[in-house]
């Protein structure tokens, strides 16, 4: 009589071929399980080979080995005779059914690096489960793979599969788990699957999946995971989804889904998890969602949903989790998510959230995270906050909340992050914010609080954030903040801040940003703020502090900006600063320092700025700063240096901004700057230095403003002038330029202002100037120009400022000067100007009564 076991792994065609000849031996089933295993085996063995790695899988599939019988057949007793590894179902990862056949393969996270090509799925006709991953499999999965039929287990995930999902994986009618998550496959995902009646769980998540949902997966009515997160699905969510009302966990976050969300999700009523984030959804949040009884963790963020949220979330009991932050949403936060006792996370931060906080809020006492900041909330904080004991995050800033700070959420002994900044908050810091041991982050800052810093904020021992900046807190600073030992990051700029700085604060070793400026803090900088070897800012600029800059400064060997400007420190520029190797910013400037830079400035090779301007600084300037090859700005401008400029300041092309100006500098300009193209400003006026200037100065394709005036540079005006796109303002006043001015000038259209006054320029006005119709001041007194005023300039209509005075111009004053509407200032006077022909506009006539030189000019002959 024939087993009901053997009809089940054995393909109907196969058995009746073979049943005469089994029934007519009297040992058939031994002589079947042979051939299977046969096949089987070798099948395996020749997938192994194919294998990249043939070393690295070895100790897990070292047993994958097979003895083949002796070539004769009747020897059945000699040693040649198969050993029981010949059947491959004792080996690694491989079970069998009673017939002998292959049922199971699982070698899962056996390094195997290979293709599924060379898997032989048709030989394998009893497979039921096949788990291949945490492997290396790469290549696409193969059509063949639909031969597997009894297959109701599939696991390869965690690979590296491409390719697209073939479609015959549809006819796999037994599948109940199918998971190719965390592989990179792309195309979109086969409508075929919508055949799988028997699939429980479904993931594809972490692919290059694109397209749209399949409508047809609506049809897996039996699936209780749907995973199909973080691909490049676009469109919208099928409708359909809504008749999969076994549904346990759906998860679309991380994709391009558009739409709206539908309202058939409604209808999933056995549905704890909903992961919608991260798409483009927009619409609002369908009311249907709150039919959603059995729902644990609802995450709707980083979509553009907008209106309302929704009251019925107020009825969702079990949500532990819920997050529709990064949104549009708008309108009033519902009192009824009061009732969600069991929320533990809540995020409605980054949307449009205006009206008061519903103090309904506070009860939720299991709530461990509340984010509501970047919204338009406004009222005062809720007394009933102070009852959410298991707090460990609360963020409410950026927002519009008035009123004091309560006491209570000194309460709220567990949090650990407290972010109230950008608010309207009035009040003083209560001291009862002392008692939250565990805080780690506190920041008020821009908000307007008054009074002193609570001294009780020293016993936040484990505090790493202190952020008080922008307020109008007053009083001094309290020295208990030099117990705050794991601090990192203290600012306490923008107040009203006296007194001195704490010597205190040198004890905060893990400081890396110390931000004390604009207060008004006085007394010396002290010298133990030298042993913060780990700080990385350094602000102390806008205040009122005097005394000599510490040499200890220059332990901060770590520092990469020390802004200590806008005070009334004096006495020399320590040397000691050259230490400091990371320094990229160094602002010094508005201060009483005397004496020379630091030769030691030179060996600053990360320093990018460095502004010393408006000091009593003099002596020359060390040659060695063209080492600083990161130099973008240098302003030494207001002070009383000597000496040659440094001639390699551009040496790396990298100066954006040089400002030298109003000090006592000679020597030639730096030749350097001829192919500095990076310049953008440059201000060099108020010295002695000297040179040809045709030859001192190149094409710069980003300078704005340069200005060399009254110096004693001479030579011609060069027409690389007018290659500069980008220059609104050139100054040349005040030297000795002769020759004539380039008519090229005039290509340069951004002009607003041009000063050649004060030279010994000959010639004409170029006609060109009337295409620098941006023009404000012109400024070409003082010179031997000569010819008519071209009546190209009538085009200037934006002129300001117009002063022509001291030349040998000749003809008559030119009529479109009075419709220059804008014109405050006119000097014609001391030219050569024959017919007295005044402007007859009303402009000009009031122009005349303000400016008398005008006059003089119509006279002076």
């Amino acid at each position: 009589m024939r087993s009901l076991t053997f009809d089940r792994v054995c393909p109907l065609i196969y058995c009746l071929l073979l049943h005469v000849h089994l029934l007519s031996s009297q040992n058939y089933f031994p002589h079947f399980a042979s051939a299977s295993s046969t096949t089987e085996a070798e099948a395996l063995l020749k997938w192994k080979a194919s294998f990249l790695n043939q070393t690295s899988h070895n100790n897990q599939l070292k047993d994958w080995i097979y003895l083949p019988k002796s070539s004769d057949t009747n020897a059945t007793n000699s040693s040649s005779t198969p050993k029981a590894n010949g059947s491959p179902c004792i080996w690694t990862g491989i079970s069998c059914n009673a017939a002998g056949r292959v049922t199971n393969i699982t070698i899962a996270s056996s390094g195997i690096q290979g293709m599924l090509h060379e898997f032989s799925f048709s030989s394998f006709p009893c497979l039921e489960y096949l788990d291949l991953s945490f492997n290396k499999l790469f290549d696409v999965i193969p059509p063949h793979i639909s031969f597997l039929s009894k297959l109701f287990h599939l696991d390869l995930s965690n690979n590296q599969l491409s390719g697209r999902i073939p479609p015959k994986i549809g006819l796999l009618r037994n599948l109940t788990s199918l998971h190719l998550h965390r592989n990179n496959l792309s195309d979109d995902i086969p409508p075929s699957l919508g055949n799988l009646k028997s699939l429980v769980n479904l993931s594809m998540s972490y692919n290059l999946l694109n397209g749209s949902i399949p409508a047809s997966l609506g049809g897996l009515i039996n699936i209780t995971i749907l995973y199909l997160g973080k691909n490049n699905l676009s469109g919208t969510i099928p409708k359909e989804l809504g008749n999969l009302k076994s549904l346990v966990d759906l998860q679309l976050s991380i994709n391009r889904l558009s739409g709206s969300i539908p309202k058939t999700l409604g209808d999933l009523t056995y549905l704890t998890t909903l992961y919608l984030y991260s798409n483009n959804l927009s619409g609002t949040i369908p009311k249907e969602l709150g039919n959603l009884k059995s729902m644990v963790d609802l995450r709707l963020s980083f979509n553009q949903l907008n209106g309302s949220i929704s009251k019925t979330l107020g009825d969702l009991t079990n949500l532990t989790t819920l997050y529709l932050n990064s949104n549009n949403l708008s309108g009033t936060i519902p009192k009824e998510l009061g009732n969600l006792k069991s929320l533990v996370d809540l995020e409605l931060n980054t949307n449009q959230l205006s009206g008061s906080i519903p103090k309904t809020l506070g009860n939720l006492t299991n709530l461990t995270t509340l984010y509501l900041y970047r919204n338009n909330l406004s009222g005062v904080i809720p007394p009933s906050f102070g009852n959410l004991k298991s707090l460990v995050n609360l963020s409410m800033s950026y927002n519009l909340l008035n009123g004091s700070i309560l006491a209570s959420l000194g309460d709220l002994i567990n949090i650990t992050i407290l972010y109230l900044g950008n608010n309207n908050l009035s009040g003083t810091i209560p001291k009862e914010l002392g008692n939250l041991k565990y805080l780690t982050d506190l920041s008020l800052s821009t908000n307007q609080l008054s009074g002193s810093i609570p001294k009780t904020l020293g016993d936040l021992t484990n505090l790493t954030t202190l952020y008080l900046y922008s307020n109008n807190l007053s009083g001094t600073i309290p020295k208990e903040l030099g117990n705050l030992k794991s601090l990192v990051n203290l600012q306490l700029s923008n107040n009203q801040l006296s007194g001195s700085i704490p010597t205190a604060l040198g004890d905060l070793t893990n400081l890396t940003t110390l931000y004390l400026y604009s207060n008004n803090l006085s007394g010396t900088i002290p010298k133990e703020l030298g042993n913060l070897k780990s700080l990385v800012n350094l602000q102390l600029s806008t205040n009122q502090l005097s005394g000599s800059i510490p040499t200890t400064l220059g332990d901060l060997t770590n520092l990469m900006t020390l802004y200590l400007h806008s005070n009334n420190l004096s006495g020399t520029i320590p040397k000691d600063l050259g230490n400091m190797k990371s320094l990229v910013a160094l602002q010094l400037n508005t201060n009483q320092l005397s004496g020379s830079i630091p030769k030691t400035f030179g060996d600053l090779h990360n320093l990018k700025n460095l502004y010393l301007f408006g000091n009593q600084l003099s002596g020359f300037i060390p040659q060695n700063l063209g080492n600083t090859q990161k130099l973008t700005v240098l302003d030494l401008d207001n002070n009383h240096f000597s000496g040659y400029l440094p001639q390699n300041i551009c040496r790396a092309r990298s100066l954006i901004r040089f400002t030298a100006h109003n000090n006592h500098l000679i020597g030639p300009i730096p030749k350097s700057l001829k192919n500095c193209t990076s310049l953008f400003r440059v201000r060099l006026e108020g010295n002695q230095l000297i040179g040809n200037i045709s030859e001192d100065f190149g094409v710069y394709p980003s300078l704005n403003f340069i200005d060399v005036s009254n110096n004693q540079l001479y030579g011609e005006i060069s027409q690389n002038w007018g290659f500069c796109p980008n220059l609104t303002t050139l100054r040349l006043a005040g030297n000795k330029f002769t020759g004539s001015i380039p008519a090229e000038i005039g290509n340069a259209t951004q002009i607003h202002e041009l000063d050649l006054s004060s030279n010994g320029l000959v010639g004409k006005i170029p006609k060109e100037f009337g295409g620098l119709a941006l023009m404000v001041k012109l400024m070409l007194d003082g010179n031997q120009l000569s010819g008519r005023v071209p009546l190209e300039l009538k085009s200037l209509i934006d002129l300001e400022y117009l002063d022509l005075s001291a030349n040998k111009f000749n003809d008559s004053i030119p009529s479109f000067v009075g419709d220059f509407v804008k014109l405050y200032y006119l000097n014609l006077s001391n030219n050569m100007f024959g017919q007295v022909h005044f402007p007859t506009s009303k402009h000009f006539k009031l122009l005349l009564q303000k400016h008398c030189k005008a006059t003089t000019a119509c006279v002076a002959t």
